[in-house]
């Protein structure tokens, strides 16, 4: 008996069914069977079927005589279901790597609950979509395991049959089935829903929700969607029977209202002048099944719930009308508003731009304002130490004001409090470049420190990789970097690169890097307190995972690794510590696996960290592809592994300035098999691995000593001529003094 049965509906879909069960049958979880069922469909569907049972045992088709429809084919799929748990998958749909050993561990974790739920992310024949709504829920629940009555919240979580897997035995006792007709999972999921007393969550990204450009039924405008109604009728029926349910009426009953008001606001599915006939048949439903204690949710939706106990179907047409022209002209007033606020604050800024730069006014910010982090924030910290007259103002979005350290003197982009501050700084301190106004004034001083020691393309070089340019404009980037009068270097190989890539009149400041202090010398106990905070246990060995994002790949985000399969064969006695790019961090990135094996202590999932400087110092290894990370990690004088499997791919896409599996700072693994050998074998840490390291520390660690933020203050704020640094590179003469002369 295998673990899954995977009932899998076929009706004209041959141009996806391939990448469906081939997203099946590539799962690295082998106890499974899939039992495809030819709901009689007219095209190669039955020929594709028969050919893959032909090749693995594990696919039985059923050629059903005539069609019958979504719901009465997953019926007979069912009936020759064999396993413990059933899972049903649209065959336009398919699964993400790996989720059916992510759902076996959760189930037995769960300790095989009557219902696991799952994430998903719509594809849409543009590309991939965003984190759905459902996946705040799953996170919410972790590992508990609960019933509907008691958490009431999931039921609504979205009402498909395809995110679920039931248990076989469970889905068999209470006689759940699929009716015919349209909305067909809505009543068996919250039939099956109220009747579990035991459900569990899985915080993973696990089906690729096909959003169809055409022919999607869902989507055909038409009286089929006159469907919904008798399929909540069955699901009424079944709870009026059942007094023990009594509970779950209200909270259905508005789900149920719920829904039907999404679909008759829909054009794509009720068509205008179908619109009466539907809410006359809502108005029917309403009357018939309301619960003597339903109350209406607050909000808009239950002001339309409300309207069907006593209106006529005018009134529902008048509010809808009405809320969307309340909402034109609320957004009409919003812009003339918003153009009379930016008018006030372009005359502020104009007022205060005419008195003398304030010497004592610093501005900072942080990879687009999203808080207090890299360079400009060791900067700022060694300025409040040795400069402490010297204001420091950091701009910050609204988004990621809570997250800033207690005390911080900030504004948000475009307030009156950024423009009264950008009227009168005389420093700016940035990682990227400054939004396009307000203009620089003569006398300012602008520090750009970069982002780190560059290998990919950067800038100008860019010009010829349309591909990685993508969304920006090279021009507009350069006219901005005019502004730069310094730029921070960490080594000579930045310098050349930048004096390139940027073609602006600037100077560069061999200081080294300011971030990269910590790790040149690291405060006593900080890396243990760190190992602490992320979990690890006293004695592993930490293996750092930092990949950067791929210019080849629509969003950025490709799986190298397969992060459970590198965790287990680390083996006891090592953690896993993984951090995605920053740009991935709110993408669909973390629910295709990260967030799940991280909710089960597989790996530390350490995105979140607000410094990267300090998982660094937890960590005793760096496992990297591409990213400028090892420029830093390096400074550690610990192990880099580079992981290169697709080297050619990203070189070809993005650009690089050098070969880094030619020039590496450590071993290089061409694929998984080489990356696993590489740890079990421990040549991670061999003589060789050190003599390379040494040779790329030398290049690229040049002018970090522990001291940068030190040497920026001192030359740029207080005009100094500090001690030079280890290489006896010369400084430029103090910007501070520059800045004053002009004033």
């Amino acid at each position: 008996m295998p673990r899954f049965s995977i009932i899998v509906p076929v009706f004209k879909v041959q141009g996806f069914l391939h990448e469906c069960l081939d997203s099946v049958l590539g799962q690295s979880y082998p106890d499974f069977e899939v039992v495809a069922v030819d709901d009689r469909s007219p095209d190669g569907c039955g020929a594709i079927l028969d050919e893959y049972a032909a090749r693995d045992e594990r696919v039985r088709v059923l050629h059903l005589p005539e069609n019958v429809g979504l719901g009465r084919a997953r019926n007979a799929g069912l009936e020759q279901a064999r396993g413990d748990y059933v899972l049903f998958l649209d065959s336009d749909d398919f699964y993400t790597p790996g989720l059916l050993a992510a759902v076996a561990d959760r189930l037995r974790s769960a300790e095989d609950p009557d219902i696991l739920v799952f994430d998903h992310v719509r594809t849409h024949w543009w590309g991939r979509g965003g984190p759905s709504d459902a996946s705040a829920l799953l996170a919410a629940a972790g590992q508990d395991v609960f019933s509907l009555r008691e958490s009431p919240r999931y039921a609504h979580l979205f009402l498909v049959a395809w995110n679920k897997a039931y248990r076989r035995a469970f889905f068999q006792e209470h006689g759940l089935r699929y009716a015919p007709g349209l909305y067909e999972d809505a009543p068996v999921t919250y039939r099956s829903m109220v009747l579990a007393e035991r459900i569990a969550c899985l915080n993973r990204i696990g089906v690729e929700y096909r959003q169809r450009r055409q022919g999607a039924i869902t989507k055909t405008p038409g009286r089929r969607h006159f469907d919904i109604f008798p399929q909540y009728e069955g699901l009424f029926a079944f709870l009026e029977e059942r007094e023990d349910l009594a509970w779950a009426r209200p909270l259905l009953f508005e789900r149920a209202l719920d829904h039907m008001l999404y679909v008759i606001a829909r054009e794509d599915r009720v068509t205008p002048a179908d619109r009466p006939a539907f809410h006359r048949e809502m108005r029917a439903f309403h009357d018939r099944h309301r619960p003597e204690d339903f109350v209406p949710p607050q909000g808009p939706r239950g002001t339309e719930m409300r309207l069907l106990a006593s209106s006529p179907y005018v009134s529902y047409a008048a509010l809808r009308a009405g809320r969307g022209l309340r909402g034109l002209a609320g957004a009409g007033k919003r812009r003339t508003v918003d153009r009379a606020s930016k008018a006030a604050r372009r005359a502020g800024y104009a007022v205060r731009s005419r008195l003398p730069l304030d010497p004592h006014l610093a501005v900072y910010s942080a990879t687009h304002h999203t808080g207090v982090h890299g360079d400009p924030a060791a900067i700022h910290a060694k300025a409040r130490e040795l400069a402490p007259h010297i204001r420091g103002v950091w701009v910050v979005r609204e988004d990621a004001v809570d997250s800033l350290p207690p005390g911080t003197d900030h504004v948000t982009p475009g307030s009156r409090g950024y423009h009264a501050v950008a009227a009168r700084a005389t420093y700016w301190v940035n990682n990227v470049n400054w939004p396009g106004s307000p203009p620089k004034r003569p006398g300012s001083v602008h520090l750009q420190t970069h982002q780190g020691t560059p290998l990919k393309l950067m800038g100008a070089d860019l010009l010829d990789k349309p591909g990685a340019r993508h969304g920006f404009s090279v021009p507009k980037m350069l006219h901005r970097a005019d502004r730069w009068d310094l730029s921070l270097v960490a080594n000579r190989h930045s310098e050349l690169v930048w004096d390139r890539a940027y073609p602006c009149h600037f100077t560069s400041l061999r200081t080294g890097s300011p971030r990269n202090d910590v790790l040149v010398e690291a405060p006593a106990g900080r890396a243990a307190a760190v190992r602490e905070r992320l979990g690890v246990p006293a004695g592993n060995t930490v293996v750092l995972y930092a990949p950067t994002r791929r210019e080849y790949r629509r969003g950025g985000h490709v799986d190298r690794i397969d992060l459970a399969r590198f965790a287990a064969d680390l083996g006891a006695g090592h953690t896993l510590v993984v951090r995605l790019h920053p740009s991935l961090a709110t993408g669909t990135a973390r629910g295709l696996g990260l967030a799940d094996l991280h909710a089960r202590g597989v790996l530390v999932d350490a995105t979140d960290e607000p410094h990267v400087e300090d998982v660094m110092l937890a960590s005793d290894v760096l496992v990297t592809d591409y990213s400028a990370l090892m420029f830093d990690y390096a400074n550690l004088d610990r192990p880099i592994v580079i992981h290169a499997d697709d080297w050619a791919a990203y070189a070809a896409a993005r650009g690089t300035y050098f070969d880094i599996t030619a020039e590496a700072p450590g071993h290089v693994s061409r694929s998984y098999r080489e990356l696993a050998w590489l740890f079990a074998s421990g040549t991670w840490q061999d003589e060789e691995s050190a003599g390379l390291r040494a040779a790329f520390r030398a290049r690229f660690c040049e002018f970090d000593d522990g001291h940068a933020a030190e040497r920026v203050v001192r030359t740029v704020l207080l005009g100094e001529r500090p001690p030079q640094s280890r290489t006896a590179a010369v400084l430029p003469a103090p910007a501070a003094e520059r800045a004053h002369s002009m004033n």
